[in-house]
């Protein structure tokens, strides 16, 4: 399935829902560093977000170096963000809020 590039008034709104996800210069990327108390509550968060990814066919650009995730999402198929981005965003806020105190 093909996901629709959202205008940026709508991405513009989807983000005032996301605490501390930034939008990049080109509007065609969100982001996010996640910081955890150690390694192992990064990785499960990492572990959890991949499961939600996968369901979703979506897959996030990250880097993770002890307790720290850096998260970046668009859809490349589409040449920018979709709700899709913004799903698998809402997934991750739920994986950290059980992990970040």
């Amino acid at each position: 399935m093909k996901w629709e590039k959202l205008e940026r008034a709508a991405v513009d709104a989807e983000l005032t829902k996301l605490a501390g996800w930034t939008l990049n210069d080109a509007a065609s990327a969100i982001s996010k560093t996640y910081k955890f108390s150690n390694f192992i509550e990064a990785f499960g968060f990492m572990t959890e977000a991949a499961i939600v990814a996968e369901k979703l066919n979506h897959h996030p650009e990250w880097f993770n170096v002890y307790s720290k995730v850096e998260v970046t999402l668009n859809t490349h198929d589409s040449g920018g963000l979709t709700e899709l981005d913004f799903k698998l965003a809402k997934a991750m806020e739920k994986a950290a809020a059980r992990r970040i105190v």
